[in-house]
């Protein structure tokens, strides 16, 4: 719900510094990969109960995010660019709140297997739309420069970081944060099949 929003606000700093990493030839796919093993550290941090590191991890590697779209954009973006990115997006989103439940089985685990359920319903109603407009044609101008087009929701990558980083700052309501999050997310989901139903009608 937030994404359009954030995305005016950073871009401007993220194109700056897309531009020194171009003219240092680092390429999009190395800040890819950067991004998801430091996200991959966050959630080794987390479930060690290094809750205040594993947010500075999180937060560096959705930095890394961020700007490796920019840095496509400031050379050439490509089709295996945009799906490794979303691919290990999906990867990183699914190790933090597992991090929380190995730290924490008896109070977290539940709260986590819910939270990751319905991490399912909107990453597969997110995905299925993009391939079926693909498969149309149909292109959102409100956001040029991306890989596909996508619906968005109350639980995009902005809420989703607010979540993950309370959830480190205040590890012993991970369950109810958590929960919290997972009806946001089945809000998306519903939200989300609605308006694919009506789109592809």
């Amino acid at each position: 719900m937030l994404d359009r929003y954030l995305t005016t606000l950073v871009r401007p700093p993220l194109k700056a510094v897309a531009r020194v990493l171009v003219r240092a030839r680092v390429g999009a796919n190395t800040i890819t990969f950067v991004g998801f093993g430091v996200g991959i550290i966050a959630a080794i941090l987390t479930a060690n109960g290094a809750y205040s590191m594993g947010a500075a991890a999180l937060l560096v590697s959705r930095f890394c995010d961020g700007l490796d779209g920019a840095v496509a954009r400031e050379t050439q973006t490509t089709d295996a660019g945009g799906f490794l990115d979303i691919t290990l997006d999906f990867l990183f989103y699914a190790s933090i709140p597992l991090g929380f439940a190995l730290a924490n089985p008896a109070e977290n685990a539940l709260a986590a297997a819910t939270l990751l359920a319905t991490f399912m319903g909107t990453g597969s109603s997110f995905l299925a739309f993009a391939a079926l407009a693909a498969k149309r044609g149909v292109q959102d101008l409100a956001t040029p420069g991306k890989s596909f087009y996508f619906l968005g929701g109350l639980t995009e990558a902005t809420e989703t970081i607010a979540f993950f980083v309370a959830m480190c700052l205040w590890p012993a309501h991970f369950a109810l944060l958590a929960y919290l999050f997972a009806g946001l997310c089945a809000a998306t989901i519903v939200t989300r099949i609605w308006w694919g139903w009506e789109a592809f009608q």
